[in-house]
């Protein structure tokens, strides 16, 4: 058969209610009707080899196959078995029968399909075996029989709408899960969810819709193999109450006309969850998007929290509080309706952002302590983006002009003369005040500046300050310059200085230290601290707790636990030297450095973790440092580094 002939054997055999048209089938395969029924004879000839096949052409009705099981899976298994496919096909497509499958299959029955030894397929298992854990599936081998997986219906759906992630070989773009489908069908759905935005003005972002394809794709399947997911009542009323609910009402209606079949009512409420928790455009929620109170007070704290332990302001930046209230709608239905996500970015945001992801998580375990939303670090991820946006948006801001106030004492007319001046030729400096030397107290204490310009000198004024004549000469124009200059140097150099190894101690490095997992090694070193009045008792669990929540390796073979800043006594850096790198995550960790900073000091915290970075990018120096042997040559190489 050629390639066209197995396309209309695969729709045929997946079409197992109703019979389809020559009309629709020469549409979907793009040919003409005498064409499709030239290649039906074909068919007829291949089914012949199979007992219970038989190809039904009733005029006026259509074309359908009536087949048993057996038969039909061993059609596929003969289409499969001629098509070449690479070791991370092969995986994708074992996981897709595994979770599509009634009957358990055995290693041999793949080997067979797929013309390999039973030890690839075995591998291919234990790979399979173990990312099913992730959506709390079991994979069960049945002496005899084969191997079936457990689970309900809801994660087994869940577990399918992730298949590409089993491999990290397949480029990001490509979505593995649509080529398990048929081309027609994959049209008929994309085309009925983009006509249900424009029917009911909602707008989708780009990753939501594709997700929602693929949602829609295993639940078209699974309903045809009568596996219907489990709503209580309870839940479907609930559903029935949301406007996407009469979404996923119209959507069904398209599925039933495109694909002759109904649709149990547990279907339309758990599609109805998917529309909910799917991710719309800003425009669309500004028109139909109403927060509810839990969401509402969960983003203030979000915001709040942060903004205590960055000393960012937050919540000056309506942008981040929009954008936020927006993405937190859809990451609680997700968590709520059990829809888990996978971030690719998570990595990546790890490492370029170790100090916001901290403090995420930090935040986001009060949060669930607060409001019992456990946000797992794929979601975190995410959320730090907005933040780290946000930051970027406030340091633009504030480095845009800086803050200076004249002070003259020649009167209103010449300080404001001086103020036009200044402004007019440094676009950089904002005037924020002309004032009387007097008023300099009193002023600077209820305003930010960042430097006085003078027409007398200043004597007891701690803030950087320049003198300069009323007129503002060439001459005083060269001293502002060279006055803003130095200005900068000095921040340079300010956040140069080297914070790290002020909070380190001889008596908290610890060298060729020999553990089996992190958390021995986060115990190991927040008992240290404790020991020392450093940190209270319960620091020890908060510190284990949080890296039970993500693992704090950012990359370099460095990782940085730390534990709740509340719980801190007095600020230290605890450092384990570990003799033999040890699994942190998905990574391997050789430097753990415990980090207690107190709230005191938690000006410092992002300083600290950018030089930790910096580190962590320096493998030279990672190098250097794990050759010492005591504290001072360890010191030693990180003050040459500073």
């Amino acid at each position: 058969m050629n390639s066209r002939q197995k396309e209309l054997l695969r729709i045929l055999l997946l079409h197992e209610n109703g019979a389809l048209q020559i009309k629709d089938l020469s549409e979907r395969l793009d040919c003409a009707e005498k064409t499709v029924r030239n290649d039906l004879d074909r068919l007829e000839e291949t089914l012949d080899h199979y007992p219970s096949a038989v190809l039904s052409r009733k005029p006026g009705i259509g074309i359908n196959i009536q087949i048993d099981e057996e038969d039909r899976e061993a059609i596929f298994q003969t289409l499969l078995s001629s098509e070449t496919k690479t070791t991370e096909e092969r995986l994708i497509e074992i996981a897709f029968h595994l979770l599509t499958s009634y009957k358990p299959i055995t290693l041999q029955d793949f080997a067979d399909r797929y013309y390999v030894q039973k030890i690839a397929i075995k591998k291919d298992m234990d790979l399979i075996s173990g990312w099913l854990e992730r959506f709390e599936l079991q994979l069960i081998s049945k002496p005899r029989l084969g191997n079936v997986i457990q689970g309900s219906e809801l994660k087994k759906r869940n577990a399918l709408a992730h298949l590409s992630d089993l491999t990290r070989t397949i480029p990001a773009e490509r979505n593995y899960v649509l080529d398990l489908f048929l081309p027609y069908e994959i049209a008929a759905v994309r085309k009925a969810l983009v006509e249900m935005q424009r029917e009911y003005t909602i707008s989708f972002t780009d990753d939501a819709l594709e997700s929602l394809l693929v949602h829609a794709l295993i639940m078209i399947k699974r309903t045809r193999q009568k596996s219907p997911v489990f709503v209580h009542a309870a839940e479907q009323a609930k559903a029935s109450e949301r406007k996407e609910y009469t979404y996923a009402g119209w959507f069904f209606d398209q599925m039933t006309k495109a694909f002759q079949m109904n649709f149990p009512s547990e279907e339309r409420a758990y599609f109805t969850w998917h529309l909910i928790s799917a991710k719309k455009t800003e425009e669309s929620v500004e028109q139909e998007l109403k927060y509810e109170v839990a969401e509402t007070d969960i983003v203030k704290l979000l915001v709040s929290k942060l903004e205590k332990l960055t000393l960012f302001p937050f919540q000056t930046d309506t942008i981040l509080i929009k954008g936020l209230a927006i993405h937190m709608h859809s990451v609680i239905h997700r968590i709520q309706y059990g829809f888990p996500i996978r971030n690719p970015l998570l990595p990546n945001i790890k490492k370029m952002y170790p100090y916001m992801f901290n403090m995420a998580i930090l935040t986001l375990e009060e949060i669930n302590s607060t409001f019992h939303i456990d946000i797992p670090e794929d979601e975190a991820a995410y959320i730090v983006l907005h933040f780290q946006a946000s930051i970027e948006r406030l340091e633009s801001k504030s480095s845009a002009k800086k803050k200076a106030l004249i002070v003259c004492h020649m009167g209103i007319g010449m300080s404001h003369l001086l103020e036009a001046k200044i402004e007019q030729q440094y676009q950089e400096i904002d005037v924020v005040g002309c004032i009387g030397k007097a008023e300099i107290p009193d002023y600077v204490k209820q305003h930010e500046v960042d430097f006085i310009i003078s027409t007398v000198p200043l004597e007891k004024v701690k803030q950087e300050h320049i003198v300069v004549s009323p007129l503002f000469s060439q001459h005083d124009k060269k001293q502002l310059n060279y006055f803003l200059e130095e200005l900068q140097q000095k921040k340079s150099e300010s956040y140069n200085l080297d914070h790290l190894t002020t909070f380190l101690h001889e008596e908290f490095l610890f060298f060729e230290v020999e553990k089996e997992h992190r958390y021995q090694v986060v115990e190991m070193l927040a008992m240290a601290l404790y020991q020392k009045g450093y940190v209270d008792k319960e620091f020890i669990h908060s510190a284990v707790s949080r890296e039970r929540s993500s693992a704090t390796a950012i990359g370099g073979r460095v990782a940085i636990p730390h534990g709740n800043p509340a719980m801190i006594q007095k600020s230290m850096i605890a450092v384990a030297m570990m003799k033999e790198p040890i699994e942190w995550g998905n990574e391997l960790v050789s430097i753990v450095l415990m980090l207690a900073i107190s709230k005191e000091n938690h000006q410092n915290m992002r300083a600290i973790i950018g030089q930790i970075a910096s580190l962590s990018e320096s493998p030279f120096i990672v190098q250097d440092l794990l050759a010492k042997k005591n504290f001072q040559d360890f010191m030693q190489v990180l003050t040459k580094k500073g």
